[in-house]
């Protein structure tokens, strides 16, 4: 587990970055990017910021993006290191994040086997197996055991 300072650092860094992408950064090809997580390594060396792109269905906008991220982390990096005040400014590295896409995938497959189960559910009959009781009973005993026989 990372320590406070550093889980510190990594919030800081996620809104500086979010901040210049929205209010500085006047790169066309930067669609409607949001800044999902930062990792920093324990010396705050190095930062991946994970980002998606909302409304890009293509590769061709995924590789836009990601190009002019690259040419903007230059103007990022300086804003984050005046802003963070630390000795150091951290390499910064962005990556796009497929959570979302993966989280889109599995919500898919779980509709279409609640589909398949529906189905299923539908050509089986309503009879069940077994009998209409499953459930054993204690025995009734005819006579009282605890008395005597009378012959």
């Amino acid at each position: 587990m990372s320590s406070p300072r550093v889980r510190r650092i990594a919030d800081r860094i996620k809104v500086i970055v979010a901040q210049m992408l929205e209010r500085r950064i006047k790169d066309p090809r930067i669609g409607f990017v949001t800044v999902t997580d930062v990792r920093v390594t324990g010396d705050s060396q190095q930062a991946t910021i994970f980002y998606t792109v909302l409304g890009a269905d293509s590769e061709a906008e995924l590789a836009g993006t990601a190009a002019a991220l690259e040419s903007a982390k230059g103007l990022i990096r300086s804003e984050v290191a005046k802003q963070l005040g630390t000795r150091t400014a951290p390499t910064l590295e962005f990556i796009h994040d497929a959570l979302p896409e993966t989280a889109r995938h599995l919500d898919d497959v779980l509709a279409r086997a609640k589909a398949q189960d529906d189905a299923v559910a539908a050509a089986r009959g309503e009879t069940f197996a077994g009998e209409a009781d499953p459930y054993k009973k204690p025995r009734e005993d005819e006579g009282d055991w605890g008395e005597d026989d009378e012959e």
